[in-house]
């Protein structure tokens, strides 16, 4: 059978309705168009064009309809047919439903597992990725970003874990030079596959630092909370060892500023506990193993800044770390010329297979490449040479420019750390401040010494108040009188004398006004802060012992102090012959009143002087070899006593003294004394 042929659908005739027609309307030809638009125009359906009208649909209608073929509606107009959406959605709900429930149990599954579980399961993971970078780094260039999603782990244990492991591999990676960035020039040339994945890989490694660096930062600063504060406290204390180990392990490379602003902020705080002596000794450290220069000058920079900032209320072990620098000591010893260190040969004749043959050509080209190799390698040493010294004459200028300053501010804290370093680094000063830094440890000297002696002098007492009326008084006047003279004579000893005039009497007058009675009755004259004892609970000054305030580079006591400064004021021989007798006769008073040490080394520096100076104090046992006119006064000033109208009248008693070995001492001593013509 032939196929039934399709017919048209017609719309039937009474549908008059279309168009805003009824079935009561006049037909075209017998009513003219204005009267049939004016007749039908109030039963007209106004809206029936919007509703038709098709719309612009949003994705998710775009997404509704799609999939159906278009359809002819019964006016004839081909139109997109909307899904049912109610039956869809309820499908697609269902479906996602389903798969949110899958992940919510997936999610529960992984927070149900116990912690021990997670940290076997982190331990393994950074174990086969750690392997993996240290086997083949370049082709395991992903590693280093999953490393970095298990330190961002929210378990602290994990964390802590995944901050060793990037250290470890870091130092493992981290190649000797310094990685720069890449510029458009470099980028867009050619260059072969070796060199591009060798480039990727160290964009991707300093990427990668950089992030560890910024995570050890947060982790190093963020402040504790009362209900995680010990694992907060731990991964702070993680956070802290890497870095230190960083900054030792690789000081050369990128992102040196960041680490070395961690610690000099940790350095900076009020706290001071381990985490504090871990960067202070890596602090150390770095400036004793530093040859090129360039790490221990950032270090100085940001130490030398961090100071400042903190109006120089930092701890005194902070300005102790300049005293590990290598300023200008790297060529200052001299090569020996008898012994010359040679490499160890094999004694006897040479074999001539191991000499290679070479013409006449050959060995005038190979010495001319060796003369060029030498100069080369001279010029380099020059260089490099030139440049460390630049480098620690900018760190130099710096650390004496904070010792100035804290001179300046009074920092009673700071002092004794202060002026060890000038006496340290007295040789390289300037003379130029000499004048000004000479009148600041003046100043210093007389307030130590108004500390322990009251009636020291009433005027230097009434110049030494503040601004505000108050006394400025440092922790322990004794050594700040001490190292204020110690360092005078330093500075004059370390320099040309002949080219300075400089007068050095009151440093000398403080030294003869305290050896009585000051310090020869002071408790503590042979003790220091590592002595097993207790203090005096009757003190007008008593304190209980406190581990942190003991001192941190003054670790000599007070009697070797002493000893110090008066070896640098009277073993000149440029001395006044007063001036030595003066002290001659304070220091065999002192020798009755001091511990067997004390007067050991009193009597020693004696016999020392009188060996080298022996014919300006011989007449003080010699009353017929001398001139004098008045009396001699034992209580008076150093250069107004009148030594030479008086005898020494000590060595009878310290003859009968109970220690054997001052006994001894006195003996040599008038020895000495009695061999001078």
């Amino acid at each position: 059978m032939a196929p039934e042929r399709k017919r048209r659908k017609l719309s039937p005739a009474s549908d008059s309705n279309f168009e805003g027609f009824s079935e009561s309307d006049t037909p075209a030809s017998e009513v003219s168009h204005d009267d049939s638009y004016l007749a039908n125009a109030s039963r007209w359906n106004l809206e029936q064009s919007y509703e038709t009208k098709s719309r612009k649909l949003n994705k998710k209608d775009k997404q509704n309809t799609a999939g159906r073929l278009p359809i002819k509606t019964a006016e004839g107009r081909i139109e997109q047919v909307e899904h049912p959406a109610e039956v869809e959605e309820d499908g697609d709900s269902w479906l996602d439903s389903a798969e949110e429930e899958e992940e919510e149990s997936d999610h529960n599954e992984a927070s149900q597992k116990s912690e021990q579980e997670q940290i076997l399961e982190a331990k393994a993971e950074l174990a086969q990725l750690a392997l993996s970078l240290s086997q083949d780094p370049e082709e395991h260039v992903g590693a280093f970003k999953s490393l970095e999603k298990w330190a961002q782990s929210p378990n602290h244990v994990v964390k802590q874990l995944a901050l060793a492991t990037q250290l470890t591999v870091f130092k493992d990676v981290i190649p000797g030079y310094r990685i720069r960035p890449l510029g458009d020039f470099e980028l867009a040339e050619k260059v072969s596959k070796e060199v591009k994945k060798q480039r990727a890989f160290e964009q991707s490694l300093v990427r990668s630092y950089k992030n560890y660096v910024d995570t050890l930062g947060k982790c190093a600063s963020q402040r504790r909370h009362q209900k995680q504060s010990e694992k907060v406290a731990a991964v702070g204390r993680i956070a802290i060892s890497c870095i230190c180990e960083l900054l030792l392990a690789a000081p050369h490379f990128n992102f040196r500023t960041e680490l070395l602003q961690i610690v000099a902020g940790k350095l900076g705080g009020r706290v001071i506990d381990e985490q504090f002596a871990k960067c202070r000794e890596t602090i150390e450290t770095m400036f004793k193993v530093d040859e090129d220069g360039n790490a221990s000058l950032e270090a100085v920079k940001i130490l030398t800044r961090m100071i400042k900032e903190r109006n120089y209320q930092i701890d005194e072990s902070v300005l102790n770390a300049f005293l590990c620098l290598r300023l200008l000591t790297e060529f200052s010893s001299k090569a020996s010329k008898d012994d010359v260190d040679k490499e160890e040969s094999v004694r006897g004749k040479k074999f001539k297979e191991n000499k290679t043959f070479r013409n006449k050509r050959q060995r005038k080209a190979l010495r001319e490449l060796k003369a060029v190799e030498k100069d080369f390698t001279d010029a380099e040493a020059v260089a490099s040479h030139e440049q460390r010294d630049r480098q620690q004459g900018e760190a130099l200028k710096l650390v004496l420019g904070t010792c100035f300053r804290v001179l300046k501010a009074r920092s009673p804290n700071l002092t004794g750390a202060v002026l060890e370093i000038l006496a340290m680094y007295a040789h390289l000063i300037n003379q130029d401040f000499f004048g000004d830094l000479l009148e600041v440890l003046r100043d210093l000297a007389q307030k130590a010494a108004s500390c322990l002696d009251p009636a020291f002098s009433s005027s230097v007492k009434e110049e030494s108040l503040d601004d505000d009326g108050s006394l400025a008084l440092c922790m322990d006047p004794t050594r700040t009188a001490m190292l204020c003279t110690t360092t005078a004579f330093s500075l004059l000893s370390a320099q040309d004398a002949s080219r300075l005039s400089l007068d050095l009497t009151s440093f000398s007058s403080l030294l003869y006004t305290l050896l009585l009675p000051t310090l020869p009755l002071h408790p503590d004259l042979e003790f220091s802060h590592k002595t097993l004892r207790l203090p005096d609970p009757h003190s007008p000054n008593y304190k209980p012992l406190d581990p942190d305030s003991a001192p941190k580079v003054n670790l000599s006591t007070s009697s070797t102090l002493l000893i110090r400064a008066l070896t640098a004021a009277l073993s000149p021989r440029s001395t006044p012959p007063t001036r030595l007798a003066s002290f001659t006769h304070r220091l065999m008073s002192a020798s009755l009143h001091t511990p067997e040490r004390t007067s050991r080394a009193f009597l020693g520096l004696l016999a020392e002087i009188s060996r080298s100076q022996g014919r300006k104090i011989a007449p003080l046992w010699r009353s017929e070899e001398r001139r004098g006119d008045g009396e001699f006064d034992a209580l008076g000033g150093m250069e107004g006593c009148k030594p030479y109208c008086g005898s020494v009248w000590e060595g009878e008693l310290l003859r009968c003294h109970f220690a054997p070995g001052v006994r001894e001492g006195v003996g040599v001593l008038e020895d000495l004394v009695a061999g001078i013509a």
